[in-house]
Protein backbone atom coordinates (compact mmCIF):
# COMPACT_ATOMS: atom_id res chain seq x y z
CA UNK A 1 0.00 0.00 0.00
CA UNK A 2 1.33 3.39 -0.81
CA UNK A 3 1.88 5.56 2.41
CA UNK A 4 0.94 9.18 3.05
CA UNK A 5 3.47 11.39 4.16
CA UNK A 6 1.98 14.17 4.30
CA UNK A 7 -1.64 15.37 3.28
CA UNK A 8 -3.28 18.69 3.66
CA UNK A 9 -6.36 20.40 3.24
CA UNK A 10 -7.51 24.14 2.53
CA UNK A 11 -9.24 26.93 0.25
CA UNK A 12 -5.95 26.19 -2.13
CA UNK A 13 -7.75 22.92 -2.41
CA UNK A 14 -5.50 19.78 -1.71
CA UNK A 15 -1.80 19.03 -1.04
CA UNK A 16 -0.26 15.14 -0.84
CA UNK A 17 3.07 14.31 0.07
CA UNK A 18 3.05 10.58 -1.36
CA UNK A 19 5.14 7.32 -2.02
CA UNK A 20 3.52 5.33 -4.63
CA UNK A 21 3.81 1.43 -4.72
CA UNK A 22 0.70 1.17 -6.93
CA UNK A 23 -1.06 2.23 -9.71
CA UNK A 24 -4.13 4.31 -9.81
CA UNK A 25 -7.01 3.74 -12.06
CA UNK A 26 -8.17 6.91 -14.56
CA UNK A 27 -10.27 9.17 -12.63
CA UNK A 28 -10.29 13.00 -12.85
CA UNK A 29 -10.43 16.31 -10.53
CA UNK A 30 -12.14 19.46 -10.97
CA UNK A 31 -8.54 20.81 -9.83
CA UNK A 32 -5.92 22.04 -11.87
CA UNK A 33 -3.56 19.09 -10.78
CA UNK A 34 0.25 19.82 -10.88
CA UNK A 35 2.63 16.43 -9.99
CA UNK A 36 6.29 16.28 -9.09
CA UNK A 37 8.61 13.80 -8.06
CA UNK A 38 10.73 14.56 -5.35
CA UNK A 39 12.21 11.77 -4.29
CA UNK A 40 12.71 8.12 -5.98
CA UNK A 41 13.11 6.54 -9.34
CA UNK A 42 11.28 7.84 -12.55
CA UNK A 43 8.06 7.25 -12.85
CA UNK A 44 4.92 8.08 -15.32
CA UNK A 45 1.20 9.55 -15.75
CA UNK A 46 -0.99 8.59 -18.32
CA UNK A 47 -3.35 11.83 -19.89
CA UNK A 48 -6.12 10.97 -22.19
CA UNK A 49 -4.34 7.87 -23.54
CA UNK A 50 -0.53 8.92 -23.34
CA UNK A 51 1.96 8.39 -21.02
CA UNK A 52 4.12 11.08 -19.64
CA UNK A 53 7.54 10.61 -17.78
CA UNK A 54 7.38 11.94 -14.10
CA UNK A 55 11.52 12.54 -13.01
CA UNK A 56 13.74 14.90 -11.59
CA UNK A 57 13.62 17.23 -14.96
CA UNK A 58 10.13 17.75 -15.30
CA UNK A 59 6.42 18.17 -14.06
CA UNK A 60 2.91 16.48 -15.09
CA UNK A 61 0.41 19.27 -15.50
CA UNK A 62 -3.19 17.56 -15.46
CA UNK A 63 -6.78 20.48 -16.28
CA UNK A 64 -9.54 20.02 -14.80
CA UNK A 65 -11.68 17.36 -15.73
CA UNK A 66 -8.67 15.31 -17.43
CA UNK A 67 -8.98 11.70 -17.36
CA UNK A 68 -5.57 10.36 -15.75
CA UNK A 69 -3.50 7.49 -14.08
CA UNK A 70 -0.61 6.62 -12.56
CA UNK A 71 1.64 3.90 -13.74
CA UNK A 72 3.24 2.54 -11.06
CA UNK A 73 7.27 1.43 -12.29
CA UNK A 74 8.93 -1.48 -9.90
CA UNK A 75 12.12 -0.42 -9.98
CA UNK A 76 14.32 -2.92 -7.38
CA UNK A 77 12.12 -2.01 -4.96
CA UNK A 78 12.28 1.45 -4.46
CA UNK A 79 9.26 3.49 -4.98
CA UNK A 80 9.35 7.39 -5.98
CA UNK A 81 7.60 10.19 -3.53
CA UNK A 82 5.02 12.08 -5.28
CA UNK A 83 4.06 15.59 -4.42
CA UNK A 84 0.55 16.32 -5.87
CA UNK A 85 -1.04 19.51 -5.64
CA UNK A 86 -5.11 19.75 -6.58
CA UNK A 87 -5.04 23.31 -6.54
CA UNK A 88 -9.03 25.38 -6.11
CA UNK A 89 -9.59 27.45 -9.32
CA UNK A 90 -11.23 30.17 -7.08
CA UNK A 91 -7.85 30.27 -5.07
CA UNK A 92 -5.53 30.47 -7.92
CA UNK A 93 -7.76 33.19 -9.41
CA UNK A 94 -6.95 35.54 -6.36
CA UNK A 95 -3.40 36.18 -7.54
CA UNK A 96 -2.99 36.18 -10.95
CA UNK A 97 -5.46 37.51 -14.09
CA UNK A 98 -3.77 34.74 -16.06
CA UNK A 99 -5.14 31.46 -13.90
CA UNK A 100 -8.95 33.15 -14.51
CA UNK A 101 -9.02 30.09 -16.84
CA UNK A 102 -7.80 27.02 -14.76
CA UNK A 103 -11.01 25.79 -14.55
CA UNK A 104 -11.09 25.79 -18.51
CA UNK A 105 -10.27 21.96 -20.01
CA UNK A 106 -7.46 23.46 -21.98
CA UNK A 107 -5.73 26.07 -19.70
CA UNK A 108 -2.29 23.75 -19.62
CA UNK A 109 -1.55 23.49 -23.52
CA UNK A 110 0.78 21.01 -22.97
CA UNK A 111 0.83 17.74 -20.14
CA UNK A 112 4.43 17.98 -19.79
CA UNK A 113 6.71 21.20 -17.63
CA UNK A 114 10.13 21.14 -17.77
CA UNK A 115 12.10 22.15 -14.33
CA UNK A 116 14.61 24.88 -14.34
CA UNK A 117 16.58 25.93 -11.19
CA UNK A 118 14.17 28.27 -9.96
CA UNK A 119 11.26 25.75 -10.19
CA UNK A 120 13.53 22.61 -8.79
CA UNK A 121 14.31 24.99 -5.80
CA UNK A 122 10.92 26.11 -5.01
CA UNK A 123 9.66 22.31 -5.28
CA UNK A 124 12.42 21.27 -2.90
CA UNK A 125 11.40 23.76 -0.37
CA UNK A 126 7.62 22.49 -0.42
CA UNK A 127 8.65 18.83 -0.21
CA UNK A 128 11.38 19.60 2.69
CA UNK A 129 8.97 21.84 4.94
CA UNK A 130 5.78 18.72 4.30
CA UNK A 131 8.51 16.22 4.70
CA UNK A 132 10.17 17.59 8.13
CA UNK A 133 8.38 20.42 9.70
CA UNK A 134 6.11 19.80 12.52
CA UNK A 135 3.60 22.29 12.04
CA UNK A 136 3.06 24.64 9.15
CA UNK A 137 1.01 27.68 9.04
CA UNK A 138 -1.64 28.48 6.28
CA UNK A 139 -0.33 31.68 5.48
CA UNK A 140 3.03 29.61 5.05
CA UNK A 141 1.69 26.70 2.82
CA UNK A 142 -0.23 28.99 0.70
CA UNK A 143 3.26 31.30 0.31
CA UNK A 144 5.25 27.68 -0.87
CA UNK A 145 2.16 26.78 -3.27
CA UNK A 146 2.04 29.96 -4.59
CA UNK A 147 5.96 30.57 -5.57
CA UNK A 148 6.14 26.65 -6.81
CA UNK A 149 2.74 27.38 -8.89
CA UNK A 150 4.15 30.67 -10.04
CA UNK A 151 6.96 29.35 -11.33
CA UNK A 152 5.94 26.23 -13.54
CA UNK A 153 2.94 28.82 -15.08
CA UNK A 154 5.26 31.35 -15.47
CA UNK A 155 4.88 29.68 -19.41
CA UNK A 156 1.28 29.36 -19.19
CA UNK A 157 -0.85 31.38 -22.15
CA UNK A 158 -3.58 32.68 -20.98
CA UNK A 159 -6.71 31.79 -22.80
CA UNK A 160 -8.67 34.84 -24.42
CA UNK A 161 -12.08 35.55 -23.81
CA UNK A 162 -13.69 34.28 -26.98
CA UNK A 163 -12.30 30.77 -25.73
CA UNK A 164 -13.31 30.99 -22.30
CA UNK A 165 -17.10 32.25 -24.03
CA UNK A 166 -17.09 29.46 -26.58
CA UNK A 167 -16.46 26.81 -24.22
CA UNK A 168 -19.14 28.38 -21.67
CA UNK A 169 -21.59 28.13 -24.69
CA UNK A 170 -20.87 24.84 -25.55
CA UNK A 171 -21.85 23.58 -21.78
CA UNK A 172 -25.13 25.84 -21.90
CA UNK A 173 -26.16 24.01 -25.16
CA UNK A 174 -25.53 20.59 -23.54
CA UNK A 175 -28.21 18.33 -24.54
CA UNK A 176 -30.73 18.60 -21.37
CA UNK A 177 -30.81 14.95 -20.85
CA UNK A 178 -27.38 15.33 -19.80
CA UNK A 179 -27.60 18.38 -17.20
CA UNK A 180 -30.54 16.96 -15.75
CA UNK A 181 -28.44 13.97 -14.86
CA UNK A 182 -25.29 15.61 -13.68
CA UNK A 183 -28.06 17.42 -11.77
CA UNK A 184 -29.05 14.50 -9.94
CA UNK A 185 -25.60 12.97 -9.27
CA UNK A 186 -24.84 16.47 -7.55
CA UNK A 187 -27.60 15.93 -5.36
CA UNK A 188 -27.50 12.50 -4.82
CA UNK A 189 -24.24 11.03 -4.24
CA UNK A 190 -25.70 7.64 -2.73
CA UNK A 191 -27.01 7.16 -6.19
CA UNK A 192 -24.33 8.21 -8.63
CA UNK A 193 -22.73 4.38 -9.02
CA UNK A 194 -26.65 3.46 -10.28
CA UNK A 195 -25.85 4.88 -13.80
CA UNK A 196 -28.35 2.79 -15.22
CA UNK A 197 -31.26 4.15 -13.07
CA UNK A 198 -30.15 7.71 -13.79
CA UNK A 199 -29.97 6.94 -17.43
CA UNK A 200 -33.46 5.46 -16.94
CA UNK A 201 -34.08 8.63 -15.30
CA UNK A 202 -33.61 10.69 -18.30
CA UNK A 203 -35.35 8.73 -20.79
CA UNK A 204 -31.89 6.70 -22.21
CA UNK A 205 -30.61 3.59 -22.95
CA UNK A 206 -27.63 2.94 -21.10
CA UNK A 207 -25.33 3.10 -24.08
CA UNK A 208 -27.03 5.82 -25.46
CA UNK A 209 -26.81 7.77 -22.10
CA UNK A 210 -22.56 6.85 -22.05
CA UNK A 211 -22.43 8.07 -25.69
CA UNK A 212 -24.06 11.32 -24.99
CA UNK A 213 -22.48 12.28 -21.85
CA UNK A 214 -19.16 11.43 -23.26
CA UNK A 215 -20.16 13.87 -26.17
CA UNK A 216 -21.55 16.15 -23.84
CA UNK A 217 -18.41 16.44 -20.95
CA UNK A 218 -15.45 14.17 -22.61
CA UNK A 219 -15.65 12.13 -19.66
CA UNK A 220 -17.47 8.89 -18.86
CA UNK A 221 -20.47 8.61 -16.73
CA UNK A 222 -18.95 6.75 -14.45
CA UNK A 223 -15.27 8.78 -13.81
CA UNK A 224 -17.32 11.73 -13.81
CA UNK A 225 -19.48 9.56 -10.08
CA UNK A 226 -15.97 8.50 -9.16
CA UNK A 227 -15.17 12.45 -9.08
CA UNK A 228 -18.29 13.15 -7.01
CA UNK A 229 -17.76 9.64 -4.71
CA UNK A 230 -14.02 11.21 -4.42
CA UNK A 231 -14.68 14.67 -3.52
CA UNK A 232 -17.70 14.22 -1.02
CA UNK A 233 -14.86 11.09 0.77
CA UNK A 234 -12.67 14.14 0.77
CA UNK A 235 -14.56 16.70 2.68
CA UNK A 236 -16.37 14.07 4.78
CA UNK A 237 -12.80 12.95 6.19
CA UNK A 238 -11.13 16.07 6.28
CA UNK A 239 -14.32 17.25 8.59
CA UNK A 240 -13.42 13.79 10.51
CA UNK A 241 -17.29 13.40 12.18
CA UNK A 242 -18.37 10.75 10.41
CA UNK A 243 -17.84 7.44 10.67
CA UNK A 244 -16.24 5.46 7.75
CA UNK A 245 -18.99 3.31 7.37
CA UNK A 246 -21.31 5.99 7.36
CA UNK A 247 -19.54 7.84 4.58
CA UNK A 248 -19.46 4.48 2.59
CA UNK A 249 -23.38 4.17 3.06
CA UNK A 250 -23.97 7.82 1.76
CA UNK A 251 -21.83 7.14 -1.19
CA UNK A 252 -24.01 3.84 -2.22
CA UNK A 253 -21.52 1.12 -1.22
CA UNK A 254 -23.04 -2.14 0.21
CA UNK A 255 -19.88 -2.93 2.31
CA UNK A 256 -17.13 -0.40 4.11
CA UNK A 257 -14.76 -2.91 2.09
CA UNK A 258 -15.89 -1.80 -0.92
CA UNK A 259 -15.35 1.54 0.20
CA UNK A 260 -12.19 1.16 1.34
CA UNK A 261 -11.18 -1.03 -1.95
CA UNK A 262 -12.71 2.45 -4.36
CA UNK A 263 -10.89 5.31 -2.17
CA UNK A 264 -7.58 3.17 -2.50
CA UNK A 265 -8.00 2.69 -5.84
CA UNK A 266 -8.62 6.74 -6.27
CA UNK A 267 -5.65 7.75 -4.13
CA UNK A 268 -3.36 5.09 -3.12
CA UNK A 269 -3.96 4.64 0.74
CA UNK A 270 -7.15 3.77 2.60
CA UNK A 271 -9.56 6.28 3.96
CA UNK A 272 -8.83 5.17 7.35
CA UNK A 273 -5.03 6.25 7.06
CA UNK A 274 -6.19 9.37 5.03
CA UNK A 275 -8.48 10.31 7.73
CA UNK A 276 -5.44 9.72 10.40
CA UNK A 277 -3.25 11.79 8.77
CA UNK A 278 -5.17 14.61 6.99
CA UNK A 279 -4.45 18.41 8.30
CA UNK A 280 -7.34 20.69 7.56
CA UNK A 281 -5.88 24.02 7.26
CA UNK A 282 -8.44 26.71 9.18
CA UNK A 283 -10.45 28.86 6.84
CA UNK A 284 -9.52 32.74 6.50
CA UNK A 285 -11.68 35.09 8.04
CA UNK A 286 -13.45 37.36 5.47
Amino acid sequence: MSKAIRLMHGEFGRVALLEMDDPLITHAHHHCHILCKVAGPDTAFEVRGTSYPLTDDNAVLINAWEEHSYLHIPNNGQNPVLLALYLEPRWLALFSKKFLSSSHPRFFANNLAKLGAYQKQALEKISMELWWADQITHDYLESMLLELVLSLMENVNSLTPGDIRNTANTLSFMDPRIRKAIHHMRLSPQEVGDIAGIAQRVDLSRSHFFELFRRCTGLSPIVYANVLKMEHAFDALAEGRESLMHIGDELGFSAQSNFTRFFKQHQGVTPSLYRQQVEKAPKLDS
